[in-house]
C-alpha cells in the first residue's frame, strides 16, 4: 500500500520512517525542514537501532502528493484546521486516514470535515522527539494500537497492522473507546503536570507527594471512563502506566516540549472536550479540572 505522512514531527516523523526504511512506499508532507530532508535525508536516533533514509518522497505541498491508500496523521491537534486543504489532495474513495493524535474527541470532528473518510485512531506509546530538522530521536516504547472508528474494510485495517508490524513496529487492534481513554490515562496527568510544575515524568514520580498527585489525576480519568461505560480502564491499568513510566528514560512529554518552545499547547482535546464529556456523564474531574484552569493561564503568558 502506498502510505502519504501529513505532520513529519516526532510521531510522524518516526512511524513514516520506520516504515519507508522497512520497503514500504511513503510519502511525506513537511513544511518548515522540507528543503533539509530533500537535500539531506532523515535521520532517526534510536534506542531500537538508529537508522538513516538517504532518498525521502519529501513535498512542501500536499497539491503535489499522489493519492495514497493509506494517510497517517501525526500533526498537533491545534492544527487540524488545516486538514480540509492537506488531506483532499492525497484521498481516493477507499483512502483509511490514521489519526496519531493526543486526546478525546479527534475522530468525532475529523469525521464531520470528511464524512465519507474512513478513520482509525492511531495510539502511540512512544516517547519521542524532534528539535532539529531532519532528525527524530526516539527514546523507548515504540508501539502503537489502532481503534477501529469508522473503517470499512476490515482487510485494510488489518492490512495496517501487518505493515507496521513488519516495519519492526508493535501494533496490536483495540477497542476505540477504550483506547482513547486508556491513552488518557497516562496523558492528561503527566502532560499537564510537567507544565505546570516545570519538571519531567521521572522528577514527578520520584516525589512523594506529586506522585500521589498523578495517581490521583488518573484514577479521575478512570471515574469518568466508568461514568461513560468504558470497560478496561481501571485500577490495574493505573499501576501499570505509573511503572511504566517509573522504568522510561526521564522525558519530557509533548505538550512540555511545546510550551518550553513557546508553542501552542493543545488544551483543548487533552483537557477541554473529556473534562466536558465526563461532565455530560454526570462525573466530574475537579482536579483535572484545576490543571486545564493552571494551563490555560499558562498559555496566555507564553
Amino acid at each position: 500500500m502506498r502510505y502519504g505522512i501529513i505532520g513529519v514531527g516526532a510521531i510522524g516523523g518516526y512511524y513514516g520512517s520506520k516504515m519507508a526504511y522497512s520497503g514500504q512506499e511513503v510519502h511525506f508532507l513537511s513544511h518548515s525542514d522540507y528543503q533539509y530532508v530533500k537535500e539531506h535525508g532523515m535521520q532517526v536516533d534510536s534506542c531500537d537501532g538508529s537508522f538513516h533514509l538517504d532518498h525521502v518522497n519529501v513535498y512542501q505541498h500536499a497539491q503535489d502528493m499522489p493519492k495514497c491508500d493509506v494517510v497517517l496523521v501525526g500533526l498537533k491537534t491545534i492544527n487540524n484546521h488545516l486538514l480540509p486543504e492537506l488531506l483532499p489532495p492525497l484521498l481516493h474513495e477507499r483512502t483509511v486516514v490514521v489519526l496519531i493524535q493526543n486526546g478525546i474527541g479527534v475522530e468525532a470532528d475529523v469525521q464531520q470535515m470528511f464524512p465519507d473518510v474512513q478513520l482509525v485512531a492511531g495510539l502511540a506509546f512512544i516517547c519521542s522527539a524532534k528539535t532539529e530538522p531532519g532528525r527524530v530521536n526516539h527514546q523507548c516504547y515504540g508501539s502503537i494500537n489502532l481503534g477501529n472508528y469508522s473503517c470499512k474494510d476490515e482487510s485494510v485495517f488489518n492490512a495496517i497492522l501487518d505493515d507496521f508490524t513488519n516495519a519492526g513496529i508493535q501494533a496490536a487492534s483495540v477497542p476505540y473507546e477504550e483506547a482513547r481513554w486508556k491513552k488518557a490515562v497516562w496523558n492528561m496527568p503527566f502532560n499537564g503536570m510537567t507544565v505546570a510544575l516545570n519538571t519531567r515524568t521521572d522528577l514527578l514520580l520520584k516525589n512523594p507527594a506529586t506522585r500521589q498527585l498523578i495517581r490521583d489525576l488518573m484514577m479521575e480519568v478512570v471515574g469518568a471512563s466508568r461514568a461513560l461505560g468504558i470497560s478496561g480502564v481501571d485500577e490495574a491499568f493505573v499501576e501499570k502506566m505509573i511503572q511504566m513510566t517509573d522504568e522510561m528514560t526521564p522525558y519530557s512529554p509533548s505538550m512540555k516540549l511545546d510550551y518550553d518552545f513557546h508553542r501552542p499547547m493543545e488544551i483543548h482535546y487533552l483537557y477541554t472536550r473529556p473534562i466536558e464529556i465526563a461532565r455530560e456523564a454526570g462525573f466530574r474531574m475537579h482536579k483535572l479540572e484545576m490543571l486545564e484552569a493552571e494551563l490555560r493561564f499558562l498559555s496566555k503568558s507564553m
